[in-house]
């Protein structure tokens, strides 16, 4: 019988082994690494010369900034760059002549990390993250973590999908990390 158990555990673990070779890669092209806007983010917006236009405004639900004169603004989907331009022809548009406006993200919407870590939670999204930098914010791994599979689930995603795990494996916003537990 204890043989049978340690074959069967032998085959488990060799059959783990192989099929994390098997796993996908999470790269991701340079469209998709542009940064996007979306709701949760915190804008920090200065229209020069018009202090009382300058703040921070946050993206709403519905993914728009609502902005004093003009109203909302549609940020979601959004490049910063593509999101000032919207706002600078709103403005423009008999508001504010040759409005300036500069536009930055104050605060980036969190992404969430799950399983075998020391410190799951929410954490503060920063730029070109990778899924071993998540992890080292939650506080590493714990001792039963499989270090050889991630599983992610994308915002916008249907589901969770697994992925090998390697150190440029990128992290979105919005993204929930689950780190499994390894076959003993």
């Amino acid at each position: 019988m204890r043989k049978t158990i340690a074959a069967f555990l032998l085959a488990m673990s060799c059959t783990a082994c192989a099929s994390s070779g098997n796993l996908p890669s999470l790269s991701i092209n340079s469209d998709a690494a542009v940064y996007r806007l979306g709701s949760g983010d915190q804008l920090k917006v200065t229209v020069y010369g018009e202090e009382h236009l300058t703040g921070t405004y946050p993206v709403n639900g519905q993914g728009k900034v609502a902005f004093p004169l003009v109203g909302e603004v549609q940020a979601a989907g959004k490049t910063i760059d593509e999101f000032q331009k919207s706002l600078t022809t709103a403005l423009g548009n008999g508001f504010v002549n040759n409005p300036s406006v500069s536009v930055e993200v104050a605060n980036f919407r969190p992404y969430y990390i799950l399983g075998e870590v020391n410190k799951p939670g929410e954490y503060p999204y920063a730029d070109e993250l990778t899924v071993f930098g998540a992890v080292a914010r939650a506080g590493g791994f714990t001792y039963r973590a499989n270090q050889k599979r991630i599983y992610i689930r994308h915002k916008d995603g249907a589901g969770e999908q697994v992925y090998k795990l390697e150190g440029n494996t990128p992290v979105q916003p919005g993204d929930t990390i689950r780190v499994g537990e390894r076959a003993f």
